[in-house]
């Protein structure tokens, strides 16, 4: 038997350290954020993984062990697991307000990690049951829409104007979070009511995934508040808002400043490697599902995370996902690397072609 599925066990670790920062209290409520988005970055930047792909007969072996599907499984109690405990936790009497902000941070990574992100995995399913999956992640984080959009929308019209979820050259992350955030919700509502169209089917039915999504939400949020009150409940909002930002986050780092080309008048090029941003940096690769190997993901929306392939015509980031998460909260220092990234990247493309 092969175990090489066990590596993506590695993502514990992140669990383990949001379980300290949801137990231990005082400056501890911080340790998810500092292993995260401190200590991984500064690792990663003297790493540079690899760019060796299995070949065509580890591919098939492991696209039918359920090893890997089983590690991933694993996260949905996983993360209902850390929900329970972040409301068992933030409802204790006398927290002080920081403990309370590093509990808010701590679920809303555990809610963009491992709810939307391994959401993100199930919900290219083609199984019911793992479908299922992918849209209780996403409950978790009042995000549900994102199943339909993703899907249906960001696949079809990414790296264009036409995508919200697809940032523009010279855009800022906080720009980007009111576009894609408002256009991806509003772009869901409208491939739900063609997709009823198309089966002359009405709006206002229980078929319209996108209302049984805002019933299920809405319902949610009435029984917190019914159940733990107001102040409970604008506490989990808020973890929950960090989650979808850390999403958009990825969103934005992943296409940033890339654009297919058009055919004609309605048609894009093809939707190819050089599309999105790729790391092979290992840690980020390992704690993410390897979503950091997005080129392919692109290329291939259909292939298990495990046997994603680096590409040597992808334009590759200069440090891994985490990193590349912190740089984009910083604008300026943002568009210093990228825009150098982007026309160094532009320049081996035209020498390739001239060769």
């Amino acid at each position: 038997m092969n175990y090489r599925f066990l590596k993506f066990l590695s993502p514990l670790l992140s669990v383990v350290a949001i379980f300290v920062s949801l137990l231990a209290g005082g400056a501890w409520t911080y340790f998810s954020v500092f292993y995260a988005f401190f200590l991984i970055p500064f690792m990663e930047l003297f790493m540079n993984g690899t760019e060796e792909n299995m070949n065509k007969q580890e591919e098939e072996l492991a696209k039918k062990d359920i090893g890997y599907d089983i590690v991933i499984w694993l996260i949905v109690p996983v993360q209902l697991a850390i929900m329970a405990l972040f409301f068992y936790q933030i409802s204790q009497p006398n927290l002080l307000w920081y403990e309370t902000l590093g509990m808010i941070l701590s679920f809303g990574l555990s809610c963009g990690v491992f709810g939307i992100n391994v959401a993100h995995e199930l919900g290219h399913r083609n199984t019911k049951h793992e479908q299922v999956m992918a849209k209780i992640l996403l409950w978790t984080t009042q995000y549900m829409h994102f199943f339909i959009e993703h899907n249906r929308g960001h696949h079809k019209n990414v790296s264009t104007d036409n995508d919200p979820a697809s940032s523009r050259y010279g855009e800022t992350l906080y720009a980007f979070y009111f576009r894609t955030i408002t256009g991806s919700w509003l772009s869901a509502w409208h491939l739900e009511r063609e997709r009823l169209a198309k089966s002359n089917t009405s709006f206002w039915s229980l078929k319209n995934e996108m209302l049984v999504y805002q019933i299920i939400q809405v319902s949610t949020l009435v029984i917190i508040g019914v159940a733990f009150g107001l102040k409970i409940l604008l506490l989990y909002m808020a973890a929950a808002l960090t989650g979808a930002l850390m999403l958009e986050t990825v969103n934005y780092i992943e296409h940033y400043g890339l654009r297919r080309k058009k055919v004609d008048d309605a048609y894009y090029e093809k939707v190819m490697p050089i599309h999105s941003w790729n790391s092979n940096h290992p840690i980020g690769r390992l704690m993410l599902f390897e979503l950091t190997r997005h080129s392919d993901h692109h290329y291939m929306p259909s292939r298990k995370y495990q046997i994603l392939r680096h590409f040597d015509q992808s334009p590759q980031m200069p440090t891994g996902y985490p990193g590349m998460m912190v740089l984009a909260t910083i604008p300026p220092l943002w568009f210093k690397v990228m825009h150098k990234q982007i026309e160094k990247y532009k320049a081996t493309q035209l020498g390739e072609a001239l060769a």
